[in-house]
């Protein structure tokens, strides 16, 4: 009798509301492809908001889909064509055709993401981690989603980096974090993080905020003039990452003329903007969309110590309570919640 294939737990979402936990064959790596052992995925609010609402905008749940895409874990078996990977983030994006785009396959989309026992992906021979931890090298996917273009050392920064949002998450407070680390250690003499939240504004002064400003009921332009006393100015940089349409229009409001306003959140498909105020002042509007040639820098930065992002996972749950996890999440509990894949490692 033949003895019986290892697990390959998998957390699948069927539609709104409906997440279980499935069981897939482990898959063979093709030649350009690494076999994963799967440690720590990081649970994002676009996961939670797959699973309320069975969409993302026009990404939207058409069969069953594992989740999750804030992974890392460990080479179990490689391709004939890959060689000097042993530990790695696996990244949420992958730079080949794919249905939903002409160049960018989003990892969280495809029927084949992270939170299970074994994944196989394709990755860049040159994606090596420096340092044996695993949650260092999930986080290494946070550290990429901030937008590195538009961060040129401005002299002043303000961050939108709260929760003033109308999803039903708090998805971007790791994000906001994140982005406040980073504008730091890129050299931004000034940062302002506003929140509705005491509590999380209490967390950003921890990583290095100069100032932090709690939102009420203070209009947009409320908090622009706010946000300009505390820094003596109105910011070059304003980086919005909720997607709130109140948020956007506070960081425009906020944005000195011919600055950039970088948005970051996604929220609804439409919001209405002051867009008029924006073009009279030549304030530059951008996206940033994943994670385009940043996973170098990330890594660098992480290696570095230039960043220190450990401190932003708050939950751990064996990926048996997958369920309790997601609700932990959806609640707003902590900052980072974190699955661990392997039953027979759930170290950090």
């Amino acid at each position: 009798m033949a003895a019986a294939k290892p697990e390959n737990l998998s957390l699948v979402v069927h539609g709104p509301g409906d997440l279980r936990l499935e069981n897939y064959p482990i898959p063979e790596p093709g030649p350009n492809e690494v076999l994963l052992k799967m440690h720590s995925v990081g649970i994002c609010g676009s996961d939670v908001h797959y699973w309320q609402h069975g969409r993302i905008g026009d990404f939207i749940v058409k069969k069953p889909m594992v989740l999750g895409h804030e992974a890392s874990g460990t080479v179990v078996k490689v391709g004939s064509l890959v060689k000097h990977l042993q530990q790695v983030p696996a990244p949420p994006s992958a730079l080949t055709p794919h249905p939903l785009s002409s160049s960018i396959g989003v990892h969280i989309t495809q029927v084949n993401a992270s939170i299970k026992i074994y994944l196989v992906i394709a990755l860049p021979s040159s994606l090596v981690l420096p340092e044996k931890s695993m949650n260092f090298a999930r986080l290494a996917d946070t550290t990429c989603h901030q937008p590195s273009s538009s961060v040129p050392r401005p002299p002043m920064m303000g961050t939108s980096a709260g929760s003033i949002s109308t999803m039903p998450t708090s998805a971007t407070r790791p994000i906001g974090l994140v982005n406040l680390l980073v504008a730091k250690a890129m050299g931004a003499a000034q940062v302002v993080v506003t929140d509705l939240s005491a509590s999380r504004l209490a967390k950003a002064k921890e990583a290095g905020a100069d100032f932090v400003l709690q939102i009420t009921n203070e209009s947009p332009q409320e908090i622009a003039s706010k946000v300009e006393g505390l820094l003596g100015g109105k910011p070059e940089v304003t980086i919005e990452c909720t997607g709130a349409e109140a948020a956007i229009q506070a960081g425009i409001y906020a944005t000195c003329p011919g600055g950039t306003l970088m948005l970051v959140g996604l929220g609804s498909e439409m919001v209405n903007v002051p867009l008029v105020h924006a073009a009279i002042r030549e304030v530059d509007i951008k996206g940033v969309f994943r994670y385009c040639n940043t996973w170098p820098m990330a890594i660098s930065m992480l290696a570095s110590k230039s960043v220190n992002v450990k401190s932003l996972v708050t939950h751990r749950f064996p990926l048996e309570k997958a369920l309790e996890a997601f609700e932990t999440s959806k609640k707003g509990l902590g900052l980072k919640v974190m699955i661990k894949c392997d039953p027979n490692d759930q170290n950090p």
